[in-house]
């Protein structure tokens, strides 16, 4: 917890300030270096959920920043034999990135508008597939228009009837299938004594 040492040990305002922001700089670097792996733990990120991470914050701004530009960084701040980055790396890239992107401002400035563009974010989840509702499909997944055996597997409803709707499941009440009069032979003897 760097943070936390970085703040009680400052007698700055500006330094306390800034190990506030830190800490929400390490919570949206963490979202980002989940996202997409199952087994990630969030301690190191990928050159991918860099370049995500830089889309979604709008640190790429297509002038000063580019894509290219990303990529670069990321090379030149992971070790030679790594594939990913530690958050203090991160904090590295970010430093060398601010500089391109803020060009006008000094150094710490440009840092605190990057930490600014980043902080409490998390990745953009877009280009999800949906659903198509073309009159094909629509047709296609319609259960009122079903016959034959297709039509023995939902009810009015159009819900499955799951294992029932496609299993021939065994009635041994001794009535026939389809006998409407079901049940009934109890109540017409005892009705006719």
């Amino acid at each position: 917890k760097p943070a936390k040492r970085l703040s009680t040990d400052s007698t700055n305002s500006h330094e306390g300030a800034m190990a506030g922001e830190i800490s929400a700089l390490e919570e949206a670097f963490r979202k980002f270096a989940v996202h997409g792996d199952t087994r990630a733990t969030g301690k190191e990120m990928h050159g991918k959920n860099w370049s995500k991470l830089c889309k979604d914050c709008h640190v790429i701004d297509g002038k000063n920043v580019t894509t290219t530009d990303v990529d670069i960084v990321f090379s030149k701040i992971k070790g030679k034999s790594c594939r990913t980055i530690t958050f203090e790396q991160f904090k590295e890239a970010l430093q060398e990135l601010s500089k391109k992107r803020f060009k006008g401002k000094s150094d710490e400035e440009a840092l605190q508008e990057i930490y600014k563009l980043i902080e409490g974010k998390g990745p953009v989840i877009s280009g999800v597939t949906k659903t198509v509702s073309s009159p094909t499909v629509s047709r296609l997944t319609d259960t009122s228009k079903f016959t034959g055996s297709h039509k023995e597997r939902f009810d009015s409803s159009g819900k499955g009837k799951g294992r029932a709707g496609r299993e021939d499941l065994v009635d041994n009440s001794g009535y026939v299938s389809g006998y409407k009069h079901a049940g009934t032979y109890d109540h017409k003897v005892q009705g006719n004594k």
